[in-house]
């Protein structure tokens, strides 16, 4: 039963695994289809989130089956719970690589390469999704911990993103719709870093018992 009980909890480390790299890459593409205004590229993201969702029903399932039939207790039970948590938010990060992909149809063959920061957001964002996924694994806290301190590197990257935009518009008013545009995808990235912050503190309550609260959707 014991043996039963490890490969299980071992499975469910990498379905997590594998729900985090989905999401890694649904952000990748979407971010790549963006900033080359591609979107045929774009297109490939729906069947990610999908692919995504799907992984987030397996994993519900092996966690109440993990509670059923091995009833977890200390520990176990903090991570069984803890991996319930973080799906909704894995589930909200595939959901908002697939908005930003949505967009790019909008933007008229115009990516978003000519301002940077959203590479930049972008690359943080996915550094701080990995590290999140692979703090739970590995059970480091202080890996989720640097991504909750991350977060403020993605706030001023987004901050300066507004900042670019608004200088814009007042350059060139007809640059409004675009502008505003490439301000939601910003947002989007940003609350992806938002919801690898939930995951990180989830991670830190699965090991140590303390929850710091979550941040909004």
């Amino acid at each position: 039963m014991r043996t039963q009980y490890d490969e299980q909890l071992a499975q469910l480390d990498l379905e997590v695994s594998r729900m985090g790299a989905l999401c890694e890459q649904a952000i990748a593409v979407a971010t790549k289809a963006l900033l080359a205004a591609d979107t045929e590229a774009a297109s490939q993201v729906a069947p990610l989130e999908a692919a995504i969702d799907e992984k987030e029903r397996a994993i519900e399932a092996l966690c109440l089956r993990l509670f059923l039939q091995q009833q977890p207790v200390a520990g176990d039970l903090r991570k069984v719970s803890a991996a319930l948590k973080m799906l909704t938010d894995l589930e909200r990060i595939g959901d908002q690589a697939a908005d930003i992909a949505e967009m790019i149809p909008l933007l008229a063959a115009r990516g978003g390469a000519q301002c940077g920061p959203l590479a930049d957001m972008a690359r943080a964002a996915i550094s701080m999704v990995t590290d999140s996924v692979d703090a739970f694994v590995g059970r480091y806290t202080t890996l989720a911990a640097s991504v909750i301190s991350r977060d403020d590197e993605l706030d001023s990257l987004f901050d300066g993103m507004k900042h670019a935009l608004i200088a814009r518009i007042a350059e060139n008013p007809d640059e409004g719709e675009y502008a505003l545009d490439l301000l939601m995808i910003a947002k989007y990235f940003e609350r992806i870093g938002d919801h690898a912050v939930n995951i990180a503190e989830w991670v830190i309550f699965a090991v140590t018992g303390v929850h710091k609260g979550t941040t909004e959707p």
